[in-house]
């Protein structure tokens, strides 16, 4: 097992808060000193963390951008209604170990059980994979929208946050040598347990202010006019003001646009905001509400 070289420690790449945040700055990611915080203490203590907040405001992305702070691979677990632990944590190879077991009685041999059920014919699913993670710097582990996933997959998930380790009837208790650091994301659309909650640290991911929103378009699409940036930074404000089903995001208003620099438009009017107005608003009734409320205001906030 080998260390990681001296500028590769964690202590290097993440001495203290404002070093995280400049990593992750350097990677494209903006954050502001709360949340890098909050990923400081999951890295140094280390501790799970749990980002709440609306969809597209950057929770999955907080924890892309750490991994590639910390110079270390992202195990992504995307969750999902009626995933369970086997999903998640791993499977056995059946049709190797039928295989196996064939030939062995073409050899006229017969296989152990315990032959049968061994790391070769293991399968890892992300859980497995960031507790296995051989280093030498320890993995992030991104277990994305927790909330989607049921109470019973919830309580499966207390003992690797708690321990770092996953059981394995066949093969016993698994133990990290290197305990990934833990990101988890929520969506809120149900409430978590208060046991998940009490063994993370949290954190709520606010919209960003104007001036934020338009820093990372400009970011994410570089190529982009500064003038069309906010533009759309300031009519995704004001989507966000109705009463919309889905409140459009920072990850909207870089869709948003995308389209239009790929269209070609360099400025908002009535005209090109009915033209690309899908991209930032995906439900047939938040779409009918903008243009009730006049593609004019959207565009410039003028009626």
């Amino acid at each position: 097992m080998t260390a990681p070289d001296a500028e590769d420690r964690v202590d290097v790449l993440a001495p203290d808060t404002a070093g995280l945040a400049a990593a992750l700055d350097n990677v494209g990611y903006l954050t502001d000193l709360g949340l890098a915080t909050a990923l400081f203490c999951a890295v140094r203590l280390p501790q799970p963390v749990l980002l709440e907040g609306e969809a597209g405001v950057g929770k999955t992305e907080a924890a892309k951008a750490l991994a590639q702070a910390m110079r270390t691979p992202l195990v992504r677990l995307q969750c999902y209604e009626g995933i369970t632990a086997a999903e998640a944590l791993y499977e056995w190879n059946y049709p190797r170990q039928l295989l196996a077991i064939r030939r062995a009685e073409a050899g006229g041999e017969q296989m152990s059980e315990a032959s049968l059920f061994g790391l070769d014919y293991l399968i890892e699913r992300p859980l497995l994979a960031a507790i296995r993670h051989p280093g030498p710097r320890t993995a992030v582990l991104l277990i994305d929208e927790v909330d989607r996933a049921d109470d019973e997959f919830e309580a499966f998930l207390l003992e690797l946050l708690a321990e770092s380790t996953v059981t394995i009837p066949e093969l016993g208790t698994v133990r990290a040598v290197h305990p990934p650091i833990v990101v988890l994301t929520s969506n809120r659309t149900r409430d978590l347990h208060d046991a998940l909650k009490r063994r993370c640290l949290y954190h709520w991911i606010d919209f960003p202010s104007l001036a934020r929103t338009v820093e990372i378009i400009r970011r994410r699409v570089p190529d982009s006019r500064v003038d069309l940036a906010e533009q759309i930074g300031a009519a995704t404000l004001r989507l966000r003001s109705l009463d919309v089903q889905k409140p459009p995001g920072v990850a909207e208003a870089i869709g948003w646009v995308a389209v239009c620099h790929a269209l070609g438009i360099t400025t908002l009017t009535p005209e090109t905001t009915a033209l690309t107005l899908g991209s930032v608003l995906k439900y047939r009734e938040d779409l009918d509400l903008a243009t009730e409320r006049g593609l004019g205001w959207v565009a410039t906030g003028t009626d």
